[in-house]
């Protein structure tokens, strides 16, 4: 193989796609189309010879030699790392791409509405919000910044605490002057609950409703926190909701806020890898100070 033949570019696509398993997702997570990650696969495999992936119908599998330049290809990306992060530490301005993974209620409802600070702070830096009800896999680079529910356990991972947030139950004026008013969570058993459809709790701390009453059930399930806090604005039932989401619709009532109210906590994690990357850092560190800048609105009272 000549160095005509090699083009490093292609590596990314390769650690893409040997990440994911599919050539749509590692397309998405590129910015590119799926054309475009399968042409530059088929020029590695030429490259070197030898194809590295098996394609199969549940997805890319690699094969004995992608095994084996999944190895190089990941030393490679932590000396580029390394090497940004000795770079960039001495340079004026923070520029780059950071990609934010959290769940849709934080994401959508909080971070979404304030990204543009962050880009106004450091004008060259590129942020991408991907909002979903998930975990998102650092190892992987599916986000360079995550928020999670739970400080990880292990892992080559960071974690900080941003806050501890407060949910209460709510509901509109219009279901409970329909349905009455529970004066105890035995009652709530008698109301329409809404809540996550079971297999989308991503994570054991949003599994609210056992904590209020035994065998509680939602009659209502999204796998969407946005869904269910406007499911419940337009009267559909009672809902465990985040302070800081409900704060924004100022119509919503209280529901036994004495008897329920649970709290969880935010936290921001990185890979070791990227943790002292200077764009990855100033973003992280933003974050950081628009949350506790406004913690009143995630710890209300």
């Amino acid at each position: 193989m000549t160095r005509t033949e090699f083009d490093w570019d292609n590596l990314r696509y390769f650690l893409a796609v040997a990440r994911s398993g599919r050539l749509t997702a590692a397309a998405r997570g590129l910015g590119q189309d799926h054309t475009t990650v399968s042409r530059r696969i088929a020029a590695l495999e030429t490259a070197f010879g030898s194809p590295l992936f098996e394609r199969q119908p549940q997805g890319y599998r690699l094969t004995k030699a992608g095994m084996q330049l999944m190895a190089f290809a990941e030393s490679i990306e932590r000396t580029t790392i390394r090497a940004a992060k000795e770079l960039s530490g001495a340079a004026a301005t923070i520029a780059g791409s950071v990609r934010v993974g959290a769940p849709d209620g934080f994401g959508g409802s909080f971070l979404g509405p304030r990204l543009g600070r962050i880009v106004e702070r450091h004008p060259d830096l590129q942020v991408e919000l991907i909002a979903m009800p998930r975990i998102f896999s650092l190892s992987k680079r599916e986000a360079d910044i995550a928020i999670g529910l739970a400080c990880p356990k292990e892992g080559r991972l960071y974690a900080r605490k941003l806050t501890d947030y407060r949910l209460q139950l709510y509901a509109a004026p219009s279901y409970l002057a329909a349905h009455g008013t529970p004066s105890s969570a035995a009652e709530l058993h008698q109301h329409r609950l809404i809540g996550y459809a079971d297999e989308y709790i991503f994570s054991p701390e949003l599994d609210y409703l056992p904590l209020i009453s035994a065998g509680l059930k939602a009659r209502i399930r999204s796998s969407n926190l946005i869904a269910q806090l406007n499911a419940t604005a337009a009267g559909a039932g009672i809902c465990v909701l985040p302070c800081f989401m409900a704060a924004a619709n100022p119509e919503l009532v209280r529901v036994l806020p004495e008897q329920v109210s649970l709290t969880r906590t935010f936290w921001l994690i990185t890979h070791a890898d990227l943790h002292d990357v200077a764009w990855v850092k100033a973003a992280g560190d933003i974050i950081a100070e628009m949350v506790q800048a406004e913690r009143g609105l995630f710890m209300p009272g």
